[in-house]
């Protein structure tokens, strides 16, 4: 299974900030933004990764990322010359995604909570089965985001793009799962009245298709979205929190590769060594050490 990053776009609620720098690589806590979906895909078992952000900022995710290997999977890069919509991301991947399945995570949401990996896991298999997989998170106010309507079995219904009277409070977040053949869909996909390619209408084709699957994050479990200035105060907010108080890390690559056993204890040592001088790296030496369980 392919997995595919879309970090693309201008961050202008973000500005001056994202005028010199991808929002993607703005730090939240403790680590750049772009980790965090990085390590949703990996979380998943998926090793062949493509990150597509726009010409300029493609270097510094090159220097950041590599190829990968360190990581124990496979990085490539492609160009979104103009933001054109997210069903985009999937036609730029064309050739990379191939025949086989594709997960699609944007690059400026971060997903925590208990039983996600088995969540992810279950959407992979779905994928393999040829079903597209959806998650939807209540919040108050759905009309900004992709709802889907679901019936009492928790079936999809429906699926409307930022509707004006929203059939339900379920947003669909930035995290898709689909089946071999997903580029074909949305390379059929017509512009909306925004200009855009949109993610939805990607989505009702497999819902039309009784292929569309839903995953529903409930309490507990947290969405961040960091597009403005505040919610990504938030999220770094959050973030410490949790670390602070579990005394474990969220979206570190290295212990997500570890635990996925994409690479030994031997090389996540090495990993941390040159990071010694920071509680990260510090943190991955007792992981590796085998005091972090």
């Amino acid at each position: 299974m392919k997995g595919i990053i879309l970090a693309g776009g201008a961050g202008s609620r973000l500005h001056p900030i994202t005028l010199g720098i991808s929002k993607q690589l703005v730090p939240v806590y403790d680590k750049p933004m772009i980790y965090y979906p990085l390590s949703v895909l990996m979380l998943a078992g998926i090793r062949e990764i493509l990150l597509i952000s726009t010409p300029v900022d493609l270097p510094l995710f090159r220097r950041l990322l590599g190829d990968g290997s360190r990581l124990g999977i496979s990085v490539s890069y492609a160009e979104q010359p103009r933001p054109e919509g997210l069903a985009q991301a999937l036609t730029i991947g064309r050739d990379f995604i191939g025949d086989d399945p594709v997960a699609l995570v944007l690059g400026d949401n971060i997903f925590y909570g208990q039983g996600f990996s088995a969540m992810l896991n279950k959407a992979a298999d779905d994928a393999r089965a040829g079903y597209a997989t959806i998650f939807g998170y209540p919040v108050d106010d759905p009309s900004r985001y992709g709802v889907v309507e679901v019936d009492a079995e928790g079936t999809p219904l429906s699926i409307v793009e930022k509707p004006a009277v929203p059939a339900s409070d379920l947003a669909v977040v930035g995290l898709y799962f689909y089946p071999a053949g997903a580029a074909d869909v949305a390379a059929a996909v017509t512009p909306s009245a925004r200009g855009e390619l949109e993610i939805t209408s990607v989505n009702e084709t497999y819902l039309r298709r009784g292929q569309l699957r839903v995953q529903f994050f409930g309490r507990g479990f947290a969405w961040l979205d960091t597009g403005t200035i505040d919610s990504l105060m938030e999220a770094s907010a959050f973030i410490e929190a949790i670390q602070k108080r579990q005394g474990l890390l969220v979206a570190a690559l290295e212990e997500v590769a570890y635990r996925r056993g994409f690479i030994s204890a031997e090389q996540l040592a090495a990993l941390a060594g040159p990071m010694q001088s920071t509680h990260y790296g510090q943190y991955l030496k007792r992981l590796a050490d085998g005091k972090i369980h």
